[in-house]
Parts: structure tokens; sequence; C-alpha cells
């Protein structure tokens, strides 16, 4: 076994957030400085459009610009495509209906897309689905066949959900479930799929009633706008051609979320409120690596930082990316965005990394 997990919990508020480090005092930042380091934020991002968000204390300090001429709306107001980042309100939403006893994480997720089945010693749950130890790959096993035709405009689009469950009801995991740690869009997207199954409401729906209406999140969507001035047109690789709207097909909860600076800040907000979102989203539930070194929770990646542990996750379409990141120590929540998707030497993550890894 070369992962330690603990057990998903019947209540997820009843996990022992073990190993946290006790805040330490850190030097304020002045609200001058905080704007320098996010003027040179953006500066070092080279995107048609960028935002850098912070939230401190509660208060907000947002910074735009870019390569690009301004778009009609101002970029604080667009919609961002996050990608992967989706996957923190997945598992977020997968804890709230835990708390609301709606399930528990520990269905089988076989038996919830085909109640007839019949599942072996050790079935591949809900709770393996999120912390991406199902022992699934990243993509199933044709999606580069599928997607080839599309790959440079929605390869995601030519795979929908009947293929995700089909492929995923006909895989046979290499390990066990549950002792390997494989990042997964693919087992991610299951999830969704598995949880509308089996609470009989879909995904979206579910996503409005347990996590984006309690938050107040109406920037929030699964779906690209019919309006072309709701949404950031994002941009290749070389940072001028325009990319089509992305459209994740089957891959919903692995990665559909478009969403506005504010609200994003909203919703990392809530991560830092002792009553925002449960704790459960955030107390380490995987450790591996040399050493256990690596830390995941329920939604989030966690690394050490000099008064306490910060959260991350990053995300990327074919035309943007998203970092979105909060630490506790020091009030802190960063969203920052941009509409060019860079895949060597990647400034963008690095920039947003460094800007919450500073005191």
């Amino acid at each position: 076994m070369s992962d330690r997990t603990t057990p998903w919990p019947g209540d997820p508020d009843d996990l022992h957030d073990a190993g946290t480090t006790v805040p330490q005092a850190v030097p304020p930042v002045s609200d001058a400085e905080l704007r320098e380091r996010l003027v040179a934020a953006v500066d070092a991002v080279d995107a048609p459009d960028a935002v850098f968000a912070v939230s401190r204390g509660g208060r907000r300090t947002v910074h735009c610009g870019g390569t690009a001429a301004p778009p009609p709306v101002p970029r604080e107001e667009l919609r961002y495509e996050i990608g992967s980042a989706s996957k923190t309100f997945a598992g977020l939403l997968l804890v709230q209906l835990a708390r609301r006893g709606l399930l528990t994480g520990g269905e089988p997720a076989a038996a919830c897309l085909d109640p007839g089945r019949r599942d072996g010693r050790d079935p591949v749950t809900l709770a393996h689905l999120v912390t991406h130890t199902a022992g699934l790959p990243t993509l199933p096993r044709d999606f580069h066949v599928r997607g080839l035709p599309a790959w440079r405009t929605n390869p995601y689009a030519r795979y929908p959900a009947d293929r995700v469950t089909d492929a995923f009801l006909r895989h046979r995991p290499r390990h066990r479930p549950g002792t390997r740690w494989h990042y997964s869009n693919f087992g991610v997207a299951v999830l969704g799929h598995a949880v509308a199954a089996a609470t009989g409401t879909p995904w979206e729906d579910l996503l409005a009633a347990h996590v984006l209406r309690p938050l107040g999140l109406h920037g929030t969507a699964l779906r690209a706008a019919d309006d072309p001035g709701t949404d950031a047109a994002g941009r290749a690789g070389d940072g001028r051609t325009p990319v089509p709207a992305f459209d994740a097909g089957g891959f919903t909860a692995a990665g559909a979320i478009r969403a506005t600076p504010h609200d994003l800040l909203t919703f990392l907000e809530a991560h830092l409120d002792p009553n925002g979102v449960p704790r459960a989203v955030r107390t380490p539930v995987l450790r591996r690596g040399l050493g256990h070194r690596h830390v995941h929770t329920v939604a989030w990646f966690r690394h050490p930082a000099p008064g306490g542990p910060m959260y991350f996750h990053c995300g990327a379409t074919l035309g943007q990316q998203a970092f979105l990141g909060f630490r506790p120590d020091t009030g802190t929540a960063l969203a920052a965005l941009c509409t060019r998707r860079f895949r060597h030497r990647d400034p963008f993550v690095t920039t947003a990394y460094g800007l919450l890894a500073e005191p």
C-alpha cells in the first residue's frame, strides 16, 4: 500500500484534522503592498486577460489586466472557466449530502449506476472517486480516440455521460480501491453521475441546492451563457488564437464550472468562516509519497506554510486557467484567473501559488 487513507466517516464533521499546524502570528500586509503584489502578478502572467482577486480578513482587493484590449464587460465581472478546480465544488457537495444524511460516501458507485449489478469484495465507492483512489486512469481508455477529431476545440464534448458511465462499469482496476492515489478526471466525472443516480436528482440541481444557492453564488454556472458578453473568451497557448467555450460533455462534475472572480472569493471565504462550509472539506483524508508528505483532503491539495497549512486547487480548459486557494492562518483567499492555456513553463500557476504562499 503506497498511500495512507482514513475511512470516510458517517458524519464528515467527525473527522479529526490530524497534523494541522497551530496558526502563528503573521505580520499584516498593507493595502498598498498587496496591490503592488497583484499588479506584479498580473504582469507576470502575460495573458490576454488576467484577474487576481484576494480576500484578506474579509477585505477584498482585485486587480485586472492583460495583453489584450479590455473587453466591453469589465474583466472582474466576467465568468471564467475554472476546469479541474470545479472538483472543489464536487467535494463540498458530497460532504454536504453526507451531512444531510442523503449519502454516506460509502455507496458503491457501480450499484448506484446499475442497481441490479452485483459488486465484488472491494467495490469502488463515492469516497474513492472523490479522493482519486478508485484505481481509475486520468481519462477513459478510448477517450483520446473519441476526442481526436475535436482535440483543439472541444474533445470532452465528444464523450457524453453514457460513455463515461459505460466505460466505468466495464473498467477493471489494477489495484484494490483505496490503496493507490492517481489523479482522475474520469473518477470525478463518474462521481457526478453516481451521485445523481443515487439521489434521483441531476448533478446540476444538487449543486445549485446544496452549494450555489446557500452561498449566494449567482454568477456561477455549469454551461456557457447565451449572452457572449457574460463569459470570458479563452485563447490558446500563443495568447491570440480564439478557443471555443468549453463543453465538459460527460465530465460535468470534474470540470464544468465557470464563475466570476467575486463568486469564487465568496466560495473561498466560506472555507475560512467557522460557520461557513463544513471543516471536513479541509481535513486530511490521504497522505502519500515519501514520508507521506503530500496531503490531500476531500476537495483540496494541502501544503505547509510558515503559519499553518494552505489549501489550493488548479484548473485549466483549452483556453483558460484558474487557481483557487486559501490560508486559515492569514485569513487569505485567492482566486486567480486568466484567458490563456499555458502548457510548458507555466507562469500562471507559479505566480498564483507564490502569491498565496507569501505572508
